[in-house]
């Protein structure tokens, strides 16, 4: 079965319930889980990602395209994340943050071209040696996305991601991030408080807790 699969999800600190997800999302498909800050939606994508704090304890399964994540580390997972800060490496060019999402045996002309085809699909040709200082905000997030597409992950989590974008550079990012999701097929979930995340989004809409 492709897609994510939550079956049963639920977190626990000190006993008490913080979050609860049985849903299915299918590929291309994003759902969104709203609430307000501390409601639980973070704490969600950490035990989808299985980046839990000690503190909590999950029980139930993450399955996606078949395969029972339950117990896996991260990097075991394929499950890409971008967060309310884009997260690039400063002492690195903007080919090099692309570079890093690249899997490690490729290496050469195959490499350059997929670095020089991303920068293409997401409009910054001629970028590959600027410092990513030197970007706007508009250019660091769609580097940022860029970057965990090309780590090949078979699904997406995002964390408030458009958060810290003015009114104009949020709708344009949110349509190239959801844009791209659809076309490679990604099974997403959103974590946002604002409704026209939601709205753009066109999926379920859930809170994170029971």
């Amino acid at each position: 079965m492709r897609g994510l699969w939550l079956d049963g999800l639920r977190v626990t600190r000190d006993g008490a319930t913080v979050v609860e997800l049985n849903l299915t999302v299918a590929p291309g498909e994003v759902v969104t889980i709203m609430g307000p800050s501390g409601s639980g939606k973070s704490t969600a994508l950490a035990a989808i990602l299985g980046t839990l704090a000690p503190a909590f304890r999950a029980s139930g399964r993450v399955v996606l395209d078949g395969r029972d994540l339950t117990g896996r580390p991260p990097r075991a997972r394929r499950i890409g994340m971008m967060f309310q800060d884009d997260v690039l490496f400063p002492h690195l060019s903007v080919a090099g943050n692309l570079g890093f999402g690249l899997p490690f045996g490729l290496r050469g002309a195959a490499r350059r071209a997929r670095i020089a085809s991303a920068l293409a699909e997401a409009g910054l040709e001629g970028f590959a040696d600027r410092d990513p200082a030197t970007l706007s905000g508009g250019q660091r997030a769609r580097v940022a996305l860029m970057r965990t597409l090309l780590a090949e992950p078979a699904a997406l989590l995002l964390d408030e991601p458009f958060s810290r974008l003015d009114a104009y550079l949020r709708g344009q990012i949110r349509g190239f991030v959801l844009d791209r999701i659809r076309q490679t097929g990604l099974p997403a979930i959103l974590v946002t408080h604002d409704a026209e995340d939601a709205r753009a989004a066109g999926g379920p809409v859930l809170p994170p807790a029971p």
